[in-house]
Order: C-alpha cells, then structure tokens, then sequence
C-alpha cells in the first residue's frame, strides 16, 4: 500500500494524521487560534490555508471538497460564510505560527497557530486612511478654489 513520503507522520499511520490535521483544521476554523507541538502546528499550516482558498472560490464543488476534510457543518458554514470573504483580496498567507515555548510536562516545542487578522484590518484601515486623504485634497482645493474668487469683491470694497 503506498504510503505519503513528506514530511513527519506525527505518529501513526497515514489515515491517521490526515484525520489528526482535520481535526485540527476543524478546531482552528472554529476557534481562530489553537495551542499545538511545532510539529502539528507546521503540518496543519498548508492543510488551513488550502481549505481556505477553496473556501474563497466558494463554489460547489469546492464545498465538496473541503466537506470531506470539515465534517462539522456549523463550522463549514462558518468557514465559506465568515473567514472566506474576510480574506478575499488576500492572495495567501492565512495563517501565523508563533513559538510559546516547551511543554511542562514532556518538553515538547509548543506553538499557537491562528489565523491572521491584524493584516487584514491594517489593510483596511490603510485604504480608510487613503480615501479620507483623498477627500481631504479635494476638500481643500474648493476651498482654495472659493477664496480666490472672493478676493476680487473684497478689493472692490476696499475701493
């Protein structure tokens, strides 16, 4: 029986770590961050993010596919309603893996993966902060625009 060759196999057989890494996909989506060994944390990493670009196609047959490996159905729906539209113009980088330190218990490397937001917010604030500048120039070249036409009148007064 052929067997995947990449990467750890994070103990066990095959069809084992694909039903760990779904599990883990699963309690990500649900949860937006979750505590894992390095080792989980950078299997799970592109498991998240392909799951997430199909989510964004949005389609059928992408709901399908990523039906196989989310079983829970809330967190589909949240998946393809919620964090899919969240990264839309966002052309990869889903996820950010931080190292916390060892385990008490075995000294095992631990780390949070969660998905990426601050981003995603700064993006948006940037293009806020793009459109008020915009609106401030415009703003200020009516203004500019006003004076100069009253000018005129205040010297013929003045006369």
């Amino acid at each position: 029986m052929p067997r995947p060759t990449k990467g750890a196999r994070l103990g066990g057989s095959p069809a084992h770590e694909r039903l760990l890494l779904a599990n883990l996909a699963t309690a990500l989506f649900e949860h937006g961050r979750i505590t894992t060994t390095e080792a989980k944390a950078r299997r799970l990493r592109p498991v998240a993010e392909k799951l997430i670009t199909k989510a964004k196609k949005g389609d059928l047959h992408n709901r399908r596919l990523v039906r196989k490996t989310v079983t829970n159905v809330a967190v589909l729906h949240t998946l393809f309603t919620e964090i899919a539209p969240r990264y839309e113009n966002r052309p990869g980088g889903y996820t950010r893996i931080t190292k916390i330190g060892p385990r008490r218990g075995d000294n095992a490397p631990m780390a949070v993966i969660e998905l990426v937001e601050a981003l995603t917010v700064q993006q948006t604030a940037v293009g806020e902060a793009e459109a008020a500048a915009k609106r401030a120039v415009k703003e200020a070249d009516a203004k500019a625009e006003e004076p100069q036409d009253a000018a005129p009148a205040d010297e013929a007064k003045d006369a």
